[in-house]
């Protein structure tokens, strides 16, 4: 009688360990070891490009605005050398002449 009763559980048993690990796996809650942002260089963005460095946060949303009106993705980075406005590699002739 157990055996055939643990035989009846144990798929249950089994999908429900796999269904708490996929959900620790996967959950999207909070790291329990929380890292602070870093800068990088300017060449440590992978695929974006920097096209423009502005002195300060201002003049580089003055210049985001300028690409946002442009229809060009960007964004601000802070990096080791200061801020940083960088696009995809494909818009950085387009983006380079808008902001001349």
């Amino acid at each position: 009688m157990i055996a055939l009763t643990l035989r009846l559980l144990a798929p249950f048993l089994v999908v429900g360990v796999l269904m708490l690990l996929l959900r620790w796996t996967w959950g999207r809650g909070r790291s329990l070891a929380a890292r602070e942002a870093k800068s990088g260089r300017p060449d440590d963005y992978g695929l974006l490009v920097p096209v423009a460095a502005p002195a300060d946060a201002e003049e580089a949303r003055v210049l985001g605005a300028r690409l946002d009106d442009a229809g060009i993705r960007h964004t601000i980075v802070d990096t080791t050398s200061g801020p940083r406005v960088m696009v995809w590699e494909d818009d950085v002739e387009r983006a380079r002449q808008i902001l001349r």
